[in-house]
Order: C-alpha cells, then sequence, then structure tokens
C-alpha cells in the first residue's frame, strides 16, 4: 500500500483519542459524500483521489496493529515494521551473519550496507533506539448552528453555546487500561466525551446565513498543536410581525376607515421601541410609510428602513351611532370603486 504524505486522523476528520467506532462512522459518512461513482466532470478525478485516500486511512485505523504502528511511526510505518522484522530474523539466525573485514558491520541485503543505517536514515538520522519525533497536529474545527431573532442582531448579543469534545480519559490517561484491565470509565477507548458551554458574542447587523468564525474555540490539538476553530452557522428566526428584506424591514400597520380618510397619529411597531407615525389624510389600503433608519443595522454601521403597508380594517361590530353616521355616508355622492376594474376586465 502506498503510504500517505496526509494525516490519516485529518483525512477523517478525526482526533488521535478516536474510538473505532467514530472510525467507522466517520469512513461511512466520508465514503457518501466522496464516492466517486456520485460525481461527474471536472470533479471526479478529484473526488477519485480523495476516496482513495479515504479508504487508505481507513484501512490503516481500523486495524488496531496498524493503528497503534502508525501512532508510533507516522506515515513510515510500514518501513518500521519491516525493520523490526528483520532485526528479529537475523537475530534468530544470528549463525548466518557475515561481517565485513573493514567495518565489522552486519551484512543486510541492502547493497551491502547495515540496515540500521537505511532505518536511521528513513527517520532523518535518529538513533535506532531513539522513539521517533512526534509532530504538533491541529485541533478539528467544529460547526454548529446558532438561532437568533430579529432583535438580538439590532444591537449584538451574546449566545451561550454547548460543546461536547472527545478529551483523553483521566482514569486511564488515554491507554485504554488499567492494571491489564480494560477501563472502566472509559470502556477500553481511551477518550470521553466532555460537555462544555462558552459564551460568543455575536455583533450587530450579522446576516442570515453567516458562517461566523471564533478562533481556537475548536478541539484540542496533538502533541502541542494549537486549537482548531469553531463556525457558527447563523439562523434568523422567522418574525411574526416583520419581514426582513437585507437591511430593511417590511410590517403591516392596521389603520381604521376614518384614520386613513381624515388622516391621524397612531403608534407603530418597530424591532426597538413603538413609535408614534402620521397617517396623510385620504390614504389607501396597501399604501406604504418608510420610517428611515429603522431597520437592521447594516456592514457599514448605518441602518435600513422599515416599511409599513397599511391596512384598512373594520370594526367586528358598528353601534348604533356608529351605524347612522355610516348609512348617511352611504348617501352621499361619491363614485363606484368598482367601475374602473369592471371596465379594466371588458377591455382584456
Amino acid at each position: 500500500m502506498q503510504s500517505a504524505t496526509h494525516d490519516y486522523y485529518r483525512i477523517l476528520g478525526l482526533s488521535r483519542t478516536a474510538s473505532a467506532d467514530d472510525i467507522k462512522k466517520a469512513f461511512r459518512r466520508l465514503a457518501r459524500q466522496y464516492h466517486p461513482d456520485l460525481h461527474s466532470g471536472v470533479k471526479k478525478p478529484e473526488m477519485e483521489k480523495k476516496f482513495k485516500e479515504l479508504n487508505e486511512a481507513h484501512e490503516v485505523l481500523s486495524d488496531p496493529d496498524k493503528r497503534r504502528k502508525y501512532d508510533q511511526y507516522g506515515t513510515q510505518w510500514e518501513q518500521a515494521d519491516a525493520y523490526a522484522k528483520s532485526r528479529a530474523q537475523r537475530g534468530a539466525r544470528g549463525h548466518g551473519r557475515s561481517q565485513t573485514p573493514q567495518s565489522g558491520r552486519t551484512s543486510s541485503g541492502y547493497g551491502g550496507g547495515d540496515f540500521s543505517e537505511f532505518f536511521e536514515s528513513l527517520f532523518g538520522g535518529r538513533g535506532r533506539d531513539e522513539v521517533p519525533r512526534q509532530y504538533a497536529v491541529q485541533g478539528e474545527d467544529v460547526e454548529t448552528e446558532v438561532d437568533l431573532s430579529l432583535r438580538d442582531i439590532v444591537s449584538g448579543i451574546t449566545k451561550r453555546v454547548s460543546l461536547t469534545e472527545s478529551v483523553s480519559c483521566s482514569s486511564c490517561q488515554g491507554h485504554g487500561s488499567q492494571r491489564g484491565r480494560t477501563c472502566q470509565t472509559c470502556f477500553g477507548s481511551g477518550a470521553t466525551r466532555e460537555h462544555k458551554t462558552i459564551e460568543v458574542k455575536i455583533p450587530a447587523g450579522v446576516v442570515d446565513g453567516t458562517r461566523m468564525r471564533v478562533g481556537g474555540k475548536g478541539r484540542p490539538g496533538l502533541n502541542g498543536g494549537k486549537r482548531g476553530d469553531l463556525y457558527l452557522h447563523i439562523k434568523i428566526r422567522p418574525d411574526q410581525v416583520f419581514r426582513q428584506q437585507g437591511s430593511d424591514l417590511h410590517a403591516t400597520l392596521p389603520v381604521w376607515p376614518w384614520e386613513a380618510a381624515l388622516g391621524a397619529e397612531v403608534m407603530a411597531p418597530t424591532v426597538g421601541e413603538p413609535v408614534r407615525v402620521k397617517i396623510p389624510p385620504g390614504s389607501r389600503a396597501d399604501s406604504k410609510l418608510r420610517l428611515k433608519g429603522k431597520g437592521l443595522p447594516t456592514a457599514s454601521g448605518g441602518a435600513g428602513d422599515l416599511f409599513l403597508t397599511l391596512q384598512i380594517v373594520m370594526p367586528s361590530s358598528l353601534s348604533d351611532e356608529a351605524r347612522v353616521l355610516y348609512e348617511q355616508l352611504a348617501k352621499q355622492p361619491h363614485p363606484d370603486p368598482r367601475a374602473e376594474v369592471i371596465a379594466r376586465s371588458q377591455r382584456e
């Protein structure tokens, strides 16, 4: 099998404390995502390469023995394993070794040189008994969704975000066993789940669909590697009163017939405190009032507008006095409001 230059754990999106079940689930999820048969065109070769990497990582990490060697030696684990087996074989048949007169070194079949030289050159000149250097690995990124209301984004808000991460088992120090027995805290996985809550400040004016990065709040790194990042997917909940359109807001403002006809000052809703607005005399249904700067904050530091659509409503019941007034109004001469619609329907 060809050794990959990538980190098998990062290929599968896992930490080094991942359990066998985590590895299996990650592989299945990613295999469905990158399977070449599900892609076509220019992306297919890229998916084939990615799928090959996934298979290679899964083949090594799903095998406990291979995974142990990989954790110890990294991507050179196969060469290190071959060296260890060669040493064992040469030790078992010591009578078959030959000494070179010049140096007294053992011939290994690798161009007449000592096998240990090959091993040392493979691992950068370290002695054969020296433990290979552990490379720092950055922690994984974490993504989660945050629901906000329109009022949350007017002035910004601090949200509490709950996270779950895999940490080394404190009982067995990540070994999976204690005194030769399976650890009963982590059940042999070497890791446990830790729940924590962090506070994140959401700035004013954030829009729906924003992917917000919070640096250093992801999974912890390995061997001194820095933490990954936290990414928040912002979702704005639908509002019962306001409809958002960019930084502008739209709402319906109910008015009585006499307020529309005569004009009036009425209270209108905003995402903050209600404000008093003027209804112009002779206002018609569905006409709009614009309240400048009463919308949502913008990235430039300003604010959008609030548009109020007038909705003329009728009383649910009429008093005797009101009925008399409506009867008097009905007797007044006025054009038929339906005449224009009927005429247009005949022309079309």
